[in-house]
């Protein structure tokens, strides 16, 4: 039986309200559930049982990068009725509040970082796997001048990396 199984009944059940009291080190409710509940309201979305079970999966696990086939892989492991279509939507709208960044690494998929921070990171070819990179003080000098009328909102560093002796070219 798996680990996420307690995942819907827990969304079906009513979270009872906490005494002011009842807050954790960050200042926030101690429910996982209620915080998650916020924090889509606060980001301007419903939060439907759809959006609150992947919510959960998404960000029950701290900072992480995933694919919308690798998320819709662990709904179903977890036995959460959903479509491929709806967690594409739902990564996406969740991408256009900011609770997600969608990463441009690979042609054939998107990637989408549970940090919406802005921060760099490594792509391993050979695994399609995504790593933070470490805050190292990287800077990018020389910019080229923006188009009339745009102005640059940030610069995203992927160093991609392989296994020496791969036969591959970046």
């Amino acid at each position: 039986m798996s680990d996420l199984m307690p995942l819907k009944a827990m969304l079906n059940a009513r979270v009872p309200s906490l005494p002011a009291d009842a807050l954790t080190a960050t200042g926030r409710r101690g429910c996982p559930l209620s915080d998650l509940r916020d924090r889509l309201r606060r980001a301007g979305l419903r939060p439907t049982r759809q959006r609150l079970s992947l919510g959960w999966l998404l960000f029950g696990r701290g900072d992480r990068h995933l694919t919308a086939e690798m998320l819709y892989d662990e709904a179903m492991r977890a036995k959460v009725p959903v479509s491929l279509a709806t967690v594409y939507n739902t990564l996406h709208q969740f991408t256009e509040a900011g609770l997600l960044r969608q990463l441009a690494l690979d042609g054939s998929k998107a990637y989408f970082d549970t940090n919406p921070s802005e921060h760099h990171h490594f792509f391993l070819e050979d695994e399609g796997e995504v790593m933070d990179m470490p805050d190292c003080g990287i800077t990018v000098d020389a910019l080229p001048e923006a188009p009339e009328g745009m102005e640059i909102a940030g610069v995203e560093v992927i160093v991609r990396l392989r296994r020496r002796g791969s036969n591959r070219k970046l």
